[in-house]
């Protein structure tokens, strides 16, 4: 009965011991954004990526997970906003 319970404790030391490291990673990772304009919106999406590096890079960060862009097209330009998670 002595080694379930330790094994038992153990287990939830370790779920604790995780909890933990997982919170720590992630109060290091920001999500990072750039925007860009354009004539059209493959010109914008292209601007708005490079802005997103851009950002990543200045903030001495490196960039993890897919880029999510949005945009929207009115009469004259369009404007891409790109968004990703960036971890120190």
């Amino acid at each position: 009965m002595k080694l379930r319970t330790a094994l038992i404790q153990g287990t939830i030391v370790a779920a604790f011991l995780a909890a933990g490291a997982m919170q720590a990673s992630a109060a290091n990772c920001v999500r990072a954004g750039g925007e860009g304009t354009g004539i059209t919106p493959e010109i914008a999406k292209s601007m708005s990526t490079i802005a997103l590096d851009n950002a990543i890079k200045n903030m001495g960060a490196t960039a993890r997970g897919k880029v999510h862009t949005k945009c929207e097209t009115t009469l004259i330009v369009s404007v891409c906003t790109s968004r990703q998670r960036a971890c120190k």
